[in-house]
This record gives structure tokens, C-alpha cells and sequence, in this order.
């Protein structure tokens, strides 16, 4: 009866646990305010991207931690006028960070000497998404003549085409300058593409039917994790598909119709991600480790109506998360919060 009981727990799919995640103050924007991207590359070194609307009109936003606290950047060219900022990378010892302006877009660009610009080659109607690795750097989106690439090799830009039948790009993410991972929408419903240095190519994952894509994780490992949703019967449930060596494997953890867009692979190993929370005052998060799943909650927020974290990002041995938190009676703003590290 132990032996059975015991068992039991093992799969159980999940009771709360309840690591420390604790709060991070964030300075304000002006509600209401969208969360786009963080990234970080060390304990005292994260960067947020978003956006708030001023007047009418949308204003970009970057919040950068040292290891103690956020603070806004307000030091950026572009800082105080119509745009947005979208996803941050971390390219040497540099920060790259895509910025729509005036509709037109470029590439910010910090290092210790301070801003600069790297411009785009054409205006698109849309900048979709944004990848950059040390030696290379891609912008996908489209124009009147429908899909476009842009790849630059650090020294210029050029355009990329892709096999026949892709209609449009939804994401992009890079491990090196010649392994790189795209998810498309087909002729044949979602599917990914790879960059290998020297032409984009079919990379023939077997995705579940019915299914879109959210997001790609490429690891240093060669290990690649895909989370997406599969629709049956109109209701639509998160999986994830894995490759280690060649092999491909998809799995459904108890996670209904979350997102998989903010998934990390935390500093313990296991994937995480936000989920949509039971609790109005708490957000939730989803620790995925091999075929277990476990949630935990964040610090209980008085008088909230929706905490809503929307990016996570491995900092050193902690976990952060970036989101927004909507207070009875306000519109939302900014929230952060930490797992491990000091509280």
C-alpha cells in the first residue's frame, strides 16, 4: 500500500508547491502599458522592453535590473517619442533591441560607450520578429511583395527567401550564426524552418495536427524545445515538442491552453512558464521537469484583480519574471518578481 501510495504522488500532475518567489518594485508607466520582452545574461544584468500610450499614442519602454533594483532607461535615441521597442538580445558584450519608429524600424545597440543605431535596408508594413547572435542578425515581417527576410552578417544587410509554400514568419530564434529556427504558417498549417548557413530548409518536425507554434528554444546542448497548442474539438491544449540527439518527442503536460511563449528553461533545469492564475491576487507559474508538473504562486498582491507575468528570464541562479498587475480600481501596470536570490 506505501509502494502504491507513493507512486501515485510521483505522477500526480500536480499540487502547489510553493518556492520564494518574491517582489521586484517597478517603476510606472503609463497604464495601460504592454509588456514585449526581457532578457538577461547574469544576476545583475536584465533588460524589459514594452510600451505605454501617451496621449494617444504609443511610447517605448526599457527597464533595465542591476541586481538590486529595475530603473527606467529613458537614455535611448527615440526614448521620448512615438514607437516601440520589441525583442532584446544579447550579441557579445553588446544589447540589441529591435525599435519601430515613425514606421520604420532599427536595431538600438548599448555597450559601455552608449547608444547606437543600426538601420534597417527597407520600411516593411510589419516587423513580425527579431533574432541576432554574435556575426548575424535577422528581421522578419512583410511588405507589399509579402514575406521578407532580412539577414544581416555584420557588415551588411541582405535578403533571405525561403522554401515555397511559407506564407509568413511568426517568430524567430537563433543559436549561432548558422543555427537558427523559424516558425511558419504553410501551405500545410504551422511549421518550422531552419537556417544552416546557407539556405532556410524544411527542418521536418513532426508537430501534432491542428496545432500552431508559440515559441522555439534552442539550447547550447543541441537540445531544441517547441511549445505550441494543439486544437481538438475547438478547445485548444499546450504541448511541447522535444528534440535530444535526433529524435523528436511531443508531450501534453497539464497545462490546457496556456501560452508557451515566455518558456524558460529555469536554472534548475526544468522548464518553466507563466500560466493563467486561479488566484486574481497571485500569478501562477507552471515547473515543467520531465514527465512531472508542479505550479507554484507568486506574493499575494492586496487588492489585486489580475497579476498577469508575461516573460520569464534566467538571471544568474534566479528566475524573473515581467508582467503586468492590474490594482482594483486602476488600469494595469508593470510588475516583476523573483525566484531565488535574495528576497
Amino acid at each position: 500500500m506505501g509502494l502504491v501510495i507513493a507512486c501515485v504522488a510521483a505522477l500526480a500532475p500536480a499540487a502547489a508547491a510553493r518556492p520564494d518567489w518574491s517582489v521586484l518594485e517597478v517603476p510606472a508607466a503609463r497604464s495601460p502599458v504592454y509588456v514585449s520582452d526581457l532578457a538577461a545574461r547574469g544576476p545583475g544584468d536584465a533588460w524589459a522592453t514594452g510600451n505605454e500610450y501617451v496621449d494617444g499614442l504609443m511610447r517605448p519602454v526599457l527597464h533595465r535590473w542591476d541586481g538590486t533594483a529595475w530603473s527606467r532607461d529613458t537614455s535611448f535615441p527615440g526614448a521620448g517619442e512615438s514607437g516601440h521597442l520589441g525583442k532584446v538580445q544579447f550579441v557579445g558584450d553588446e544589447v540589441w533591441i529591435l525599435h519601430g519608429r515613425d514606421g520604420a524600424a532599427q536595431i538600438l545597440r548599448w555597450s559601455a560607450a552608449g547608444w547606437s543605431t543600426l538601420p534597417l535596408p527597407r520600411t516593411l508594413w510589419t516587423y513580425q520578429d527579431f533574432a541576432a547572435v554574435p556575426g548575424a542578425a535577422w528581421v522578419v515581417g512583410e511588405d507589399d511583395t509579402g514575406l521578407t527576410v532580412l539577414h544581416h552578417d555584420g557588415s551588411g544587410w541582405s535578403e533571405q527567401s525561403v522554401p515555397d509554400g511559407v506564407h509568413y514568419l511568426m517568430g524567430i530564434t537563433a543559436r549561432t550564426a548558422t543555427d537558427v529556427w523559424a516558425w511558419a504558417d504553410t501551405t500545410t498549417g504551422a511549421g518550422i524552418l531552419r537556417w544552416d548557413g546557407t539556405a532556410w530548409r524544411d527542418a521536418g518536425v513532426p508537430l501534432p495536427p491542428d496545432s500552431n507554434v508559440h515559441t522555439i528554444l534552442p539550447e547550447p546542448s543541441g537540445r531544441v524545445t517547441i511549445g505550441g497548442s494543439r486544437y481538438t474539438d475547438g478547445v485548444a491544449r499546450t504541448y511541447l515538442t522535444t528534440r535530444t540527439g535526433s529524435t523528436w518527442r511531443t508531450t501534453y503536460p497539464p497545462l490546457g491552453d496556456t501560452s508557451a511563449e515566455a518558456l524558460t528553461r529555469g536554472p534548475d533545469g526544468a522548464l518553466w512558464l507563466p500560466v493563467v492564475s486561479d488566484r486574481a491576487f497571485q500569478s501562477k507559474y507552471a515547473r515543467v521537469n520531465g514527465a512531472r508538473t508542479t505550479f507554484s504562486y507568486g506574493p499575494e498582491r492586496p487588492n489585486a484583480i489580475e497579476v498577469k507575468p508575461q516573460a520569464l528570464a534566467v538571471a544568474g541562479s534566479s528566475l524573473l519574471s515581467f508582467g503586468t498587475a492590474e490594482i482594483f480600481g486602476s488600469q494595469p501596470n508593470l510588475m516583476s518578481e523573483r525566484l531565488g536570490g535574495r528576497s
